[in-house]
Order: C-alpha cells, then sequence, then structure tokens
C-alpha cells in the first residue's frame, strides 16, 4: 500500500512544518490569550519543539498581530539585537517597516542607502547610517519601540534562545548585560503590557531563571509570564507512532506503539521521530508485520547510529558550556551513574555521588555551599531536561534513548 499523500512528513533536524504540528492545538490557545495581554516567557528543553510552536505562532497570527520570528543565540550586543530585528522585518514586513520609518530618520536614511534589497544588505545599512550604533543601542531601541507604539496593529516580537545571547553578554561585557536587562523589563513595564502595541514572546533551551539566578539578575526578568511546552503523553506517543505508520501502510502488532513509548522514556519530540521513522525504514527493507522485538532491535541500532550521535553529542557538549565548577564535572559525574543504573538513584545516592566527586576532585566548599551547589545542579538537570523525578525522591534520565546511549559513550 503506498503512503497516505495526507501523511505528515518526519522531521529529524528541522522544525516542523506549520501545517504538520500535533498535540499543540490547546497550548497555542493558552498562548495567544497570554499574549493579548502579557509578555511571555517560553521555556522548553531542546528539541521539544519550541521553535515548532514560534514558527506556528508566525504563520499563522490571530488578534491582528503582526508577527516576527528572530533566533539571538550568536548575537554579542544589544545593537545586534535591534540590527537583526529590524533586518527581518525588512524581509518579511517591508510595507511595515516603511510605516515605520515615518518620523524616524535612523530608518528613512537608511532605506534612502537600500537601491535593491539583498539578503543581508538592509543591516550593513543600518550600520552605515549610524557608524556609532554600539554606544547608541538604547536610543535606537526607545524609538524603534515608539515607533511599533504609533502603529495602528500589534506587533508580536518573538526572539528565540536568548539565554544564549545573554551568556555571550556576560562573557565579554557583564555591566553591559544587567544594562540591557534593566532596559528591556522597563521598556516591557511601560506602558503596561495590555496596553503596549509591541509584545516579547522570549523563548530559550536553557533554564533561563536559573541562569539568571546564579549571576543575582532574576529580578529582571520575574515581570514575564513563565509559560512551559507541555510534555507529550504517552497517548500521544502512541498516537503518532500509529498514524505515522498506519497511513504509511505499514502493518504493526498492537504493542509495538506501546514498546516504542515504553523505549523513550520522557518523549522527546525529535527522538521519537527518529525512532518511528527508523522503524519506518525498517519496514521497508523488509515489509513484515512489525512486532517489538522490531523496537528493540531499532532503538539498539539508533544508540549506535552516526545520525543520533549527531544530535545526542549535543547534550553532552552543552553542559560545558553552560554549566560552572563545582556544577559542570558534578553533571556529568552524576548522569555517568544514572545511566548505569536499572531504575534511577535515590536523591540521597546522587548527594553522595555528588559529595564523592568533590572530594576525589580536592574542592574544599563549605557544607551550606555544597547542598546549595547540589540542590541547583538537580534542578538544572531537571529543567534542562536530562533526569526526571521518576518516584518519591527517586531520579532517573528523562529520555530512554540519551540514558542508554551516555551509558555506551560517557558511564
Amino acid at each position: 500500500m503506498p503512503p497516505n499523500p495526507d501523511c505528515p512528513e518526519f522531521y529529524t533536524g528541522a522544525p516542523v512544518d506549520s501545517s504538520d504540528l500535533m498535540f499543540r492545538e490547546d497550548f497555542l490557545a493558552e498562548l495567544w490569550e497570554a499574549l493579548r495581554t502579557r509578555h511571555v516567557l517560553l521555556t522548553a528543553p531542546r528539541r521539544t519543539g519550541k521553535t515548532s510552536v514560534m514558527d506556528h505562532l508566525r504563520d499563522f497570527p490571530e488578534h491582528g498581530f503582526t508577527v516576527i520570528y528572530q533566533n539571538v543565540q550568536d548575537l554579542t550586543h544589544p545593537a545586534d539585537f535591534f540590527q537583526t530585528i529590524l533586518d527581518t522585518l525588512q524581509d518579511r514586513h517591508p510595507d511595515f517597516v516603511k510605516r515605520l520609518a515615518k518620523g524616524w530618520k535612523l530608518l528613512t536614511d537608511t532605506l534612502g542607502r537600500v537601491a535593491e534589497v539583498e539578503i543581508g544588505e538592509f543591516k550593513l545599512r543600518l550600520r552605515e547610517t549610524d557608524p556609532h550604533w554600539k554606544d547608541n543601542w538604547r536610543q535606537h531601541g526607545d524609538q524603534f519601540l515608539d515607533q511599533i507604539r504609533r502603529q495602528a496593529s500589534p506587533v508580536l516580537l518573538i526572539v528565540d534562545e536568548l539565554p544564549d545571547m545573554l551568556f555571550n553578554l556576560k562573557r565579554e561585557n557583564p555591566a553591559l548585560l544587567r544594562e540591557f536587562l534593566a532596559w528591556f523589563r522597563a521598556q516591557r513595564q511601560n506602558p503596561h503590557p495590555s496596553e503596549d502595541r509591541a509584545r516579547w514572546l522570549i523563548g530559550g533551551s536553557v533554564n533561563l531563571s536559573g541562569t539568571l539566578d546564579a549571576i543575582g539578575l532574576v529580578d529582571l526578568i520575574n515581570d514575564l509570564e513563565d509559560l512551559s511546552l507541555p510534555i507529550l503523553t504517552d497517548a500521544q506517543v502512541i498516537g503518532f507512532v500509529q498514524l505515522m505508520l498506519a497511513r504509511r501502510g505499514v502493518e504493526f502488532d498492537n504493542t509495538v506503539p506501546e514498546c516504542l513509548c515504553a523505549h523513550l522514556g520522557r518523549p522527546i519530540p525529535l527522538f521519537m521521530q527518529m525512532a518511528t521513522q527508523e522503524l519506518y525504514r525498517s519496514w521497508k527493507k523488509a515489509p513484515r508485520k512489525l512486532a517489538s522485538a522490531d523496537v528493540d532491535q531499532v532503538f539498539a541500532q539508533l544508540v549506535i547510529s552516526t545520525a543520533a550521535r549527531d544530535k545526542l553529542q549535543h547534550y553532552y557538549s552543552r553542559i560545558a558550556k553552560y554549566y560552572e565548577e563545582p556544577r559542570l564535572s558534578a553533571a556529568h559525574a552524576l548522569l555517568g551513574q544514572l545511566s548505569l543504573s536499572s531504575a534511577g538513584l535515590s536523591r540521597t545516592a546522587l548527594s553522595q555521588e555528588f559529595e564523592r566527586h568533590l572530594a576525589q576532585a580536592g574542592q574544599t566548599v563549605p557544607a551550606y555551599e555544597r547542598k546549595r551547589h547540589f540542590n541547583q545542579l538537580l534542578r538544572d538537570l531537571e529543567n534542562d531536561f536530562y533526569v526526571s523525578e521518576v518516584a518519591d525522591s527517586q531520579y532517573d534520565f528523562a529520555s530512554g534513548l540519551l540514558k542508554a546511549w551516555w551509558k555506551k559513550y560517557y558511564a
């Protein structure tokens, strides 16, 4: 039987196309309702579908919003922040930019310099119009938001991976980080969000609150409405597997979707897509009625596959980027022990492993500091989707695939 032409595609790298997004209808409705009156912080671990949700907001705007999406993870200065947003606005909504330019000399002069817009040219012309952008970023940021507030319809500014930009700022200019966050908070609060035509949706794969709390700046984002992307349920995972296989003409035992769900553990959508696609590819090579044994084999192969290694390696290496000692090396130690466990470890056992690691590393930290570091580490590992509390004070890897991969390569 040929695949159903209406069957959704597999997405194992790029965000899910808005037309194929599944299981997020209720959350999208909740987001739009919140955005009508508030600025929102959308939190979700990497590879769980945050960008796909943001793309859907951009592609299917509601409440009269003009929507742009901007990833800022590589930016290092507030001036880059505004130049990049303006560049994206010019690319997607050039008529809107012309309306913004009325009464704004910087933008009027920039548009006058752009004869035929090419990729990257508009941003270059912005910098040429004011060679002192980095010194004048506050002035231009104020003017940008003032111009948006003069428009007849509201604008939703989706800023993805803001924590990465803040990490870059912290590394290069900590004073500028505080200045930018304080300015950004003041702009979000005046005028009141319910009356502001400039609405912000901030996203990040890193625990933004925990990150800023560690450097004493969490008070500069606590005005945001914090919404977390819901974790897919077992029923949704099973429904996805059934849909993707059945519409492709694959026969399978009733146990197959449940078996795949059990292997995944707390499901990361990317891994769910990868595992189901590999199961389908296995069937295509030798058409048959799939059984649980086929799922076991697919997962065993997925753990050692190049495709999985490229995507899973990020979860190991990102710890070095976002965690600081003593939590950095301790995170690897705790995850190594968890990967060797059959059903996870108790909080007490993890605390003992943390103490043992500090002692072996020769780190002499006062008892109250050790406790604080351990509690913060466990909280960050939960928020970043490495571990979950599977029973009362019992922790294990959130993802079964990540646990198997970690055990093989890093235990």
